[in-house]
């Protein structure tokens, strides 16, 4: 893990088009800016582990290879 220390207004570059800046600093927390192209997804980790979770529990579930062909001729 790479650390940095950083203050108000300073920023860090990732991969040349993506900047992440400190806005605000306070007692214990940080707010925090994000400048990325529009097909970078950017999330928090909880949503981004809750997203995972969900995906993995839809896989696990599974279908039926023919109940799948079935709903892909009615479409």
């Amino acid at each position: 893990m790479l650390v940095l220390s950083r203050k108000k207004g300073e920023s860090i570059i990732i991969q040349d088009d993506i900047e992440i800046t400190i806005l605000e600093v306070n007692a214990d927390t940080i707010k925090l800016g994000f400048n990325a192209p529009r097909d970078v997804e950017i999330l928090r980790k909880e949503i981004y582990t809750m997203i995972a979770q969900t995906n993995k529990e839809s896989a696990a579930h599974g279908m039926d290879i023919q109940v799948l062909k079935d709903k892909m001729k009615k479409t």
